[in-house]
């Protein structure tokens, strides 16, 4: 007797046709910017139906359409993104239509597709079912993986932009408002689920956290000192010794050269004067007398300008003899505690004192900082007023010389 070869259900072939189907519509058409509900989606739903359906014991029949409105319950995408439910059962309806498959089957595929419509309103266990592998998602581990998926595609497909806090917000919420309809789907999801929402809790926490510390960093206050305001200070402070190290290099040179020209002149009228044989002879400045007004011209204006040269080179230190009546020192925004010509003259108990209400009150730090800068700015003001009349001499007597000995010169011709 020849054994008997066993047919393929029926079901087994529709399904893989619908999958063939689907898979390839999707990669053809599927827009590129749908990175969540991709095929890779569609395929996790069929395999989370297929697993419920046999968890609850549905009749193969019943298992068979869960699976095939698995299939198509994302098709409508392809042609609208919201009520994309509608359109997917109707691509579902036209392809099985043309497949043969039973009219009140496909009625049934149909009406499953259109319940996981948000506002759908789920009374059957199939529907459920369906729902319920549909929304497996927030019950899977790779929850916030597929959560940024959704976020880069509503941004792309919608529009809709949302920084870390407010997705954060967004997707607790969802959690919370999630839930599962079938008992297969609880036991198969619930504990993962509950995972899941203490850890978007956690993350919700944090990102808070980053927000607040950004605004902080952002806004800045004196009552917390952040790195901006720490950073103006050194570099104001910096500029400072640079600008005050310029004005008394400036002033040295100035010094230097002034010196060196008086020298000059003085020992060169010394030597005339004081030598018996110029005075006998009629050489020099006295056969030529003129000659005497660039030299003292020159002699005058070198004289001038290293006088102001020192002025500005020469330390001056800012004081203030009421500080020791002062009760609050630290507080007092006149006074410095940072700066040795103000705390020179406060005896050690007071300075002591001082400087631990300036350790104590971080505002008070601010105040003395931006005190002892305010002072070294009026003496690099002094310096370089100084310094700039210091060269403004120079060179007005260097020309005034430089007429003189023209003229001079002239008036000999």
């Amino acid at each position: 007797m020849e054994p008997i070869l066993t047919q393929k259900p029926a079901k087994a072939e529709i399904v893989k046709n619908a999958k063939a189907y689907v898979l390839a519509l999707l990669e053809e058409k599927l827009p590129a910017q749908l990175v969540y509900h991709s095929p890779k989606h569609t395929t996790a739903v069929v395999k989370e139906a297929r697993a419920l359906s046999e968890a609850a014991g549905l009749s193969e029949a019943d298992q068979e359409a869960v699976v095939l409105a698995a299939w198509f319950h994302d098709t409508g995408y392809l042609d609208t993104y919201d009520g994309h439910e509608f359109r997917s059962a109707e691509l579902a309806g036209e392809w099985l239509t043309q497949q043969g498959y039973p009219a009140e089957r496909t009625e049934l595929v149909q009406t499953l597709i259109k319940a996981t419509h948000r506002d759908a309103t789920r009374e059957t266990e199939l529907e459920q079912l369906l729902v319920d592998a549909d929304m497996s998602g927030m019950g899977r581990d790779d929850f916030f993986a597929n959560a940024e998926l959704l976020r880069a595609e509503w941004e792309t497909s919608l529009g809709k932009t949302y920084s870390n806090t407010e997705w954060a917000e967004n997707q607790l919420a969802f959690l919370l408002a999630g839930k599962y309809y079938t008992k297969a789907a609880k036991d198969r999801y619930q504990d993962q689920h509950k995972d899941n929402i203490k850890e978007q809790r956690k993350l919700l926490k944090k990102t808070e956290k980053k927000k607040k510390k950004k605004t902080e960093e952002e806004e800045g206050t004196f009552a917390e000192p952040k790195r901006g305001i720490e950073t103006m200070f050194r570099t104001m402070y910096s500029n400072h010794m640079k600008l005050s190290d310029m004005a008394d290099k400036k002033a040295n040179m100035m010094i230097s050269l002034n010196a060196v020209l008086m020298s000059l002149i003085i020992t060169y009228f010394g030597a005339k004067l004081g030598s018996k044989t110029a005075a006998l002879s009629n050489v020099g400045v006295i056969r030529n007398p003129i000659i005497a007004v660039p030299m003292g011209i020159l002699l005058a204006t070198a004289l001038a300008s290293v006088i102001t040269a020192i002025l500005c080179a020469q330390p001056d230190v800012t004081s203030f003899k009421w500080l020791k009546r002062s009760p609050q020192i630290a507080t007092n925004r006149r006074v410095n505690l940072l700066f040795f010509g103000n705390f020179s003259k406060l005896s050690l108990d007071d300075f002591q004192s001082g400087m631990t209400q300036l350790m104590q009150q971080k505002d008070a730090l601010y105040t003395n900082m931006v005190t002892d800068i305010y002072y070294l700015g009026d003496v690099l003001t002094k310096k370089y007023r100084l310094l700039r009349l210091s060269y403004t001499i120079f060179m007005v007597g260097l020309i005034l010389t430089a007429l003189s000995f023209g003229i001079a010169l002239l008036y000999k011709m």
